[in-house]
């Protein structure tokens, strides 16, 4: 049964881990690239590692596990966050569809509200 129940956690992960990789690939701009990899690679990766642990069921390998989780849990945000204003700082070019575009000299971005 757990072998059945560890096979489910590593398909999921899978998974999430295929739909990070197409979210790279496919999606416009460098921001909401970086946030379905962080996201996605984030759960993918717990969600192997919780499958790896069933599986083995040794107490220093569970730790391991839980040691990687937390440790991806709390670097991925801040790996992602410093991508992103690095990005935005240097210029890279955004999605022109999210409305106006965000440069470094204009941080304070004010929308508009639509004509009634």
């Amino acid at each position: 049964m757990m072998e059945i129940l560890a096979g489910i956690f590593v398909l999921s992960g899978s998974f999430f881990a295929l739909i990070a990789a197409i979210g790279i690939l496919r999606l416009p701009d460098v921001l909401v690239r970086m946030h379905a990899s962080t996201k996605a690679g984030t759960l993918a990766c717990g969600l192997i590692l919780l499958g790896v642990a069933l599986v083995f069921g040794e107490f220093t390998i569970s730790f391991r596990c839980i040691a990687i989780v937390t440790f991806m849990i709390l670097t991925a945000p801040v790996a992602s966050h410093m991508i992103g204003r690095a990005a935005v700082r240097t210029g890279v070019p955004l999605w022109r569809g999210r409305g106006k575009p965000m440069t470094p000299e204009k941080w304070d971005l004010k929308v508009d509200k639509p004509a009634n």
